[in-house]
Parts: C-alpha cells; structure tokens; sequence
C-alpha cells in the first residue's frame, strides 16, 4: 500500500488504519494524500466548511511518532471529518448558520472527537449541513447546496449533508453526522452509505449544538459495516459531563460480526412503510428481506401518528430553542428555516402534551413487538435522491411539498430513540442508490451491524467510492 493508492480514496477506515500501523504508509501520507483529494473534490461536491489542514499534518505526525513509540491506535492514521455542529477547537461552531460565525471559537473538542482522535484519527474539517439542522435535503441558504458524489445534479440528503458527501466521494473514510428525525439514514440512502443511528443516549453529546434535545442523535457514516462497528466501538465511553447519556455498559461490536444471522428474527414493516414511496424504497427493503430470511411483515401500529407527533415535537422545541435569534436577528435566517421555527413558537403547549403521551404510548407498542422479532425492516426514503432544487413532489397521487416529506420513513423510528443501521441498496438498472433501515430494539446496536455485515458479505448492499468527473 502506497500513499498515492490512498489518494484514490478508495480505502475504508479499516485499511488505513492497517496499513499505518503495519508501516506500509505513514499517517503524515495518507492525511497529505486525503488533503489533496478535498483540495480536489470539494469545489465540485462542496461537502467541506472548514479545511484544518495543519491541525491534520500535526495530528498525522503525532500518530506517526506514537506508533514508533509503541503505541496501539485502532484508528491509526484515519482521516475523518465532522458535521459543523461539532465543536472543533479553534473554529467557530456554525451549526450551519450565519448567526453562529459571530460566536467566539470553540474552545475543546467535541467528546467524540477527542474519542476519535486518541484512537489515532486525524480530523480534517468540518462539514456542510442544513441551518440548524432543520433540513432534509442539503441545500443551505448560505453555504450553498451539498452534491450528491454520485450525481451531482441531486440532493444529498440532510442534515448531515456534507457528513454524507465527503465519504461517498472518497474524501474520508469515515464521518460524524447527527440524527434527529432521519438526518444521519436520509444522506446514508441518497449517497449510497451505511450510517448508524444508535440507540437515543448511547453516545455523548457533550460539545454539539442541539436541534431538538429530546430526539438528538449523534453516529458515524462509513462504506464498510467494519468501519461502522470499529467507529462505534471507539466512540463509546462514559461522560459524566453529559446528563443525557446513560449508564449503559459498552457493546464491542467489532468481534460480533461474523456471528451472523442465525437465529435472527427479522420482519419487514407492513401498512405505513408500504405506502406513499416509489417503487425503488420497497423493491429494496424486499431484497434485503430476502436476502435476511424475513418472516411476513409486520405492522408498526399507528406509525402515521407518531409521526406526526414526533413533528410537533420537533419543531415546538426547536423553535423554543432559537426564540432569542429570530427576536434579535430574524434577516439571518435562511427564511424557510426561520419560517418553520415560526411555526413552532405557535403550537400550543396541549399538543405538546398529547404528542409526548403518544410517544410514551408508541414506545410500549414497539417493545411489545421486539418481543417477537429481532430486527425490522423499513425504507430509509420514500424514493432515490431528488434533483437539487426540487420543491414538490407526488407520492400517493398527491402533491406534496419535498423537503419535510423525504423523512416520512425516518421520523417514527427516532421518535423513540431505536437504534437503526442504514445500508445502500443498488437496484438492477438504476443509477442511484436507496437505503434500507435495519432497525434493532434500544441498546442492540449489535444486532443491526450483524445483519447488516451479512447483507455486505453476501453482496446485497455496497458502499462504492463515487466516480466524480
């Protein structure tokens, strides 16, 4: 292995990680090799806010002087980057806004860069992302639209838009998105990824600027499920500093690969998650299901309501959050941004209350069905990615606006935290990719990456480098 091999971004996390530490290439190459693909790529994909190439050079340099002291780093000399809602030391937090620019720089890490980076990854930057997150499909009022690495007409799926991009087009191995109603599964499905949403309170959030407290997630986007589970198992660790994880024992996911799927019990859902998509979304949760032995579908009881009160949620709280900004600073908003907090300011505190007594309500439902099955089946989006600037679209026969209806598959699921591995499926004569959700009940992460590694294994689901001309 060559440092010039890396610059084709073709190696996983995995690989490099491999190759640095066997000394077939040295950190400081691959973090020069990676800078010359952004410098490259990054005009055409505009995936990057923030290039820290000297940060990275040094970094790099660390993890070569401490592989020669004898040290044993998992994630040897990988180059990474990071949602711009990550606070990385030095840079302003943008969130992907304008207002958050005039913040003072952030003084530490993140938590889970500082997992990432003492494991021996090297941080490139951060990452384009929807303003404050709110934002399915990429396009950002102020930094410009993300591209899809595979069509660079179409939209890459938000919130983690850049997340998403910058490891489909080989610019990184691996990346830190956040999920809130889909943001991590939506980009995973439009760029042909697999993208872990683990269970709600696993991973710390301690050093990330907050969308919607109650249903925030933070998760890693790779093209291997090796990468995936390494990446997991290096991001977890207790952080007494954030009150919203809990006290669970870590899952080391890496070793449990190759158990398969013996004895699994997987069903594809039925009713809502057969209904109002394309095609494609369901011709891929039925080769997946195959592919994993699925038993008859089962129905996800009342999954049209719980999606519409993780919505009430969602934008009650998020727009609560931002009260003081669209006070004082309305004009640096992108407008339908500001637009939808607006609307959240005015939802009466009674639907609150009724969506919350629903969600309560919901998460008895799915743990009675866990009880029966071990991993469920869904799509991730309603169809393939969209092309940039699309305003409507029609599913059912009936118009509907595009950007809040591409999660309709993604927001029950999170709005009571299951753990979801999203995995890319190619259909036979179709030129994108589209994502399934491999959901698994709360703290069985596990679960979902064996199933998915056997859908890797048997050739069902890739995650190819995009050719970007």
């Amino acid at each position: 292995m060559t440092a010039p091999a890396a610059e084709t971004g073709a190696w996983t996390a995995t690989q490099t990680a491999a190759a640095v530490r066997s000394g077939a290439v040295r950190a400081r190459e691959v973090a020069e090799a990676a800078l010359v693909r952004v410098e490259r790529l990054n005009p055409k994909v505009n995936a990057f806010t923030d290039i820290a190439a000297p940060r990275a050079l040094a970094e790099a340099d660390k993890v070569d002087a401490a592989l020669s002291a004898g040290a044993d780093l998992p994630l040897a000399g990988v180059p990474f980057a990071v949602k711009n809602l990550f606070d990385i030391a030095g840079l302003p937090t943008r969130a992907g806004s304008k207002i958050n620019l005039d913040n003072p720089p952030a003084a530490s890490d993140a938590f889970l860069i500082e997992r990432l980076t003492e494991a021996g990854a090297v941080l490139l930057g951060g990452l384009h992302m929807g303003e404050y997150a709110y934002d399915f499909t990429g396009e950002n009022a102020h930094d410009g639209n993300c591209r899809n690495p595979h069509d660079l007409t179409r939209m890459t799926g938000g919130s983690s838009s850049g997340s998403a991009a910058a490891v489909a087009s080989g610019m990184v191995p691996a990346s830190l998105g956040s999920d809130t109603n889909g943001s991590i599964r939506v980009p995973s499905s439009f760029c042909g990824l697999f993208g872990l949403k683990p269970t709600f309170g696993r991973l710390s959030r301690r050093g990330t600027y907050p969308f919607v407290a109650s249903l925030d997630h933070l998760g890693p986007f790779a093209r291997s499920v090796e990468d995936l589970a390494l990446l997991f198992d290096v991001l977890q660790g207790a952080d007494p500093a954030d009150p919203a994880q809990a006290a669970r024992p870590a899952l080391a996911c890496s070793d449990d690969l190759g158990k398969g799927i013996d004895g699994l019990r997987v069903a594809a859902a039925g009713g809502y998650f057969r209904q109002n998509g394309e095609p494609q979304a369901f011709a891929a949760v039925d080769r997946v299901a195959a592919a994993l032995g699925a038993g008859a579908m089962v129905e996800v009881p009342e999954a049209a309501r719980a999606r519409a009160a993780a919505y009430v949620i969602t934008t009650a709280e998020s727009a609560a959050l931002h009260l003081p900004r669209l006070r004082g600073r309305p004009e640096d908003f992108d407008p339908e941004t500001r637009d939808r907090f607006l609307s959240g300011a005015m939802v009466p505190a009674v639907w609150v209350q009724q969506a919350q007594r629903l969600r309560a309500w919901f998460r008895a439902q799915m743990a009675a069905l866990f009880e029966r099955i071990d991993i469920l089946l869904a799509p991730a989006t309603p169809f393939p990615a969209l092309p940039s600037g699309t305003r409507t679209i029609t599913l059912g026969g009936e118009a509907m606006p595009a950007r809040p209806n591409i999660g309709l598959f993604t927001q029950p699921i999170s709005f009571i935290g299951l753990p979801v591995v999203a995995v890319p499926v190619w259909l036979d004569g179709e030129t994108l990719p589209i994502g399934v959700q491999v959901v698994a009940p709360p703290w069985r992460e596990d679960l979902a990456l064996r199933a998915a590694f056997h859908l890797q294994s048997t050739g069902v689901c890739a995650a190819p480098v995009a050719a970007i001309p």
